[in-house]
């Protein structure tokens, strides 16, 4: 995933290669909001009262895509890398040595173990874990990371714009 390149989606492919598209997309959608920016930029809080900040969009992406292809698809053990249950928005809150190149390198190394863990099953396959009593199709946890992303996409747009007044993308 580069900054400054996105998937181009096909409009007559195959389901799976549709969204694994429009997921791939989304993610490089993200990647770009916050290229160009400083450490001190990314961390910026600038929609006041909220404290979301592009660094802790980025942190939370890499706990989303942990959680739900890791963990719930595989059925891994893999702990939570910014939050806990005494802080269960921990990835929002930020250190004075939070940098955004360490959080990236854990975004991308997620996104890399996603896509090894959905390559061999079929859109079809259910999660090894439940989550609220259910299990869940490969098919299901895609249309959920596609959603997940272009909602927080939306927040990265006013974040950005708000920043150094960026817009499109």
């Amino acid at each position: 995933m580069t900054s400054s390149h996105r998937t181009q989606v096909s409009t007559v492919a195959g389901e799976r290669a549709m969204l694994e598209g429009w997921l791939d997309f989304h993610r490089e959608t993200l990647a770009l909001k916050c290229a160009g920016l400083g450490d001190a930029q990314l961390r910026e809080a600038s929609v006041p009262p909220s404290g979301l900040s592009l660094l802790g969009l980025v942190r939370h992406m890499a706990e989303v895509e942990r959680i739900w292809f890791r963990r719930i698809l595989d059925g891994e053990d893999a702990p939570p890398l910014y939050f806990s249950e005494e802080d269960p928005d921990g990835e929002f809150h930020l250190a004075a040595d939070d940098t955004f190149e360490a959080a990236a390198g854990a975004w991308r190394a997620e996104i890399a173990r996603a896509r090894e863990l959905a390559a061999p099953r079929s859109l079809d396959d259910l999660s090894e874990e439940e989550r609220h009593g259910k299990r869940f199709s490969l098919r299901w946890i895609y249309v959920h990371m596609i959603e997940e992303y272009a909602r927080h996409n939306g927040h990265a747009d006013l974040l950005r714009e708000r920043i150094d007044g960026a817009t499109g993308a």
